[in-house]
C-alpha cells in the first residue's frame, strides 16, 4: 500500500502509524485529508476505536476502513467509516477509493458552515476590490473572516491596505502540506479585525503559484474561517477559474457602464458553458444611483438576469477611505453606501447560517 500510494502524483502519503494509541496525535499533527484505518489493528486501541476517535476530534478528515471478507463492515459516517476497502484489492481500487472518499468528504465539509465568496468582474474599474474589502470587514464584525487577494500579479489588496512590500504572501505557504499554523504565520492581521492572505509582492512571483497550490490553500483556509472572501482579477484565467470553482457563491460586480455590461453578459455565457448553476451566481450593482442613461430594465435585459444587491455611490467617502487604507464601512457606518454593504453581509450571513452542518449529525 505504501508503494502504491507513493507512486501517485496526486496523492501524498504523510505517515504510517503502527499503534492505535499514536493515531490521534498523528492526525492532529499532519492534518491529512484521508486516513486509512486497519479494522484488525492490534493493541490496546482497536482499529474501530481509532476511527471513532478521529471522527470525534477531526470531523473534516475522511476515513477509509480496511478489512477482510471474514470481518464485514458497513459504512457509518457517525462511527468514522466513510468508505470500506476489502482485501484483496488492486492498486486501482485503492487509489480510486482514496480520491472518491476525499472528494465526497470535501463536499460534506463545505456544507458544514464555511462560506467562500468570490467577487468577480470581467472589467476593471467597477469597484471590485473596494467592495471585497468592505464586505469582508462587515462580515468580520461577527465572524472569523479571511480575505484573499486573488490578483496574483499586481496584488491589489497589498496596495489598498498599505502592506509592507516584504510582508509574506500566499507564495510563502508550503508547497506540500499546509497547516493552520502556516496560515497564521502568513496572513496580514488587518486593523479592521479580518485576516488577509496577500498576493506576492512582485509580478514575476505570481508564476510560482500553481492551481494545485491554490486548491490546497483554499482547502485549509475554509476549515479555519467562517467566511472566505476572494477578490479576483478581471479575467477568466486558470487561477481565476480555480478561485471560482472553489467558491460557494460568485458575486458578479456590475456598474452602469456599457463595456462592463457587455463583458458580464459574455462571462455569463461562459459560466453557463462551464456548468456553474444560477444558484452559484448573484449580481451586485455598484454605484446603482449613477445610471448614466441606462434604465434598470435595460441593464437586466442585457445581462440576462436580475440584480440581487446594489450599493450606491459615494466617491468622496470611498476615495478618502481608500487613500487612508481603511474600510469606509467602519469609517462612516451611517453612510448609505455602508448600509448597502451591511445588507450584503447580512444576506451572506443568512446563507451561511442555513448551510447544513453535516458533520455534526449523529
Amino acid at each position: 500500500m505504501r508503494a502504491l500510494l507513493q507512486a501517485q502524483s496526486q496523492i501524498k502519503m504523510l505517515e504510517v502509524v503502527t499503534s492505535g494509541e499514536l493515531a490521534l496525535s498523528a492526525v492532529s499533527a499532519y492534518r491529512p485529508d484521508v486516513v486509512i484505518v486497519d479494522a484488525l489493528l492490534q493493541g490496546r486501541v482497536s482499529g474501530m476505536h481509532v476511527a471513532e476517535q478521529i471522527r470525534r476530534a477531526n470531523p473534516q478528515v475522511a476515513i477509509i476502513v480496511l478489512t477482510v471478507p471474514q470481518n464485514p463492515i458497513s459504512e457509518d459516517s457517525a462511527r468514522g467509516i466513510d468508505s470500506v476497502l476489502k482485501m484483496p484489492f488492486s492498486g486501482f481500487d485503492l487509489t480510486t477509493l482514496v480520491r472518491r472518499t476525499h472528494e465526497r468528504q470535501e463536499i460534506e465539509v463545505a456544507r458544514a458552515g464555511s462560506l467562500t465568496v468570490s467577487l468577480f468582474s470581467p472589467k476593471g474599474g467597477v469597484g471590485r476590490t473596494t467592495l471585497a474589502y468592505n464586505i469582508a470587514v462587515a462580515l468580520g464584525t461577527a465572524h472569523k473572516v479571511c480575505l484573499i487577494d486573488g490578483s496574483l500579479q499586481f496584488s491589489d489588496l497589498r496596495g489598498l491596505l498599505r502592506v509592507p512590500a516584504d510582508y509574506p504572501s500566499i507564495v510563502n505557504l508550503p508547497t506540500d502540506r499546509i497547516r493552520d499554523s502556516d496560515v497564521a504565520e502568513v496572513v496580514w492581521k488587518d486593523a479592521s479585525g479580518i485576516d488577509v492572505l496577500l498576493a506576492p509582492p512582485r509580478i514575476e512571483m505570481a508564476d510560482m503559484i500553481t492551481v494545485r497550490d491554490l486548491d490546497k490553500a483554499l482547502s485549509i483556509v475554509r476549515q479555519i474561517y467562517d467566511f472566505v472572501v476572494i477578490d479576483t482579477r478581471p479575467a477568466l484565467t486558470e487561477e481565476v477559474l480555480a478561485f471560482l470553482d472553489a467558491s460557494d457563491l460568485i458575486l458578479q460586480v456590475l456598474a452602469y457602464d456599457s463595456t462592463a455590461i457587455r463583458s458580464l453578459a459574455m462571462a455569463g455565457r461562459a459560466f453557463d458553458a462551464i456548468g456553474y448553476p444560477a444558484s452559484k451566481r448573484r449580481t451586485l450593482l455598484n454605484r446603482s444611483d449613477s445610471a448614466g442613461g441606462y434604465s434598470r430594465a435595460d441593464l437586466e435585459e442585457a445581462v440576462g438576469h436580475g440584480i440581487d444587491y446594489e450599493v450606491v455611490s459615494d466617491g468622496r467617502l470611498v476615495l478618502a477611505a481608500n487613500n487612508e487604507g481603511v474600510p469606509f464601512v467602519l469609517a462612516s457606518p451611517d453612510a448609505p453606501i455602508s448600509e448597502g454593504i451591511r445588507r450584503i453581509a447580512d444576506s451572506l450571513a443568512t446563507i451561511q447560517g442555513t448551510r447544513v452542518p453535516a458533520m455534526a449529525a449523529g
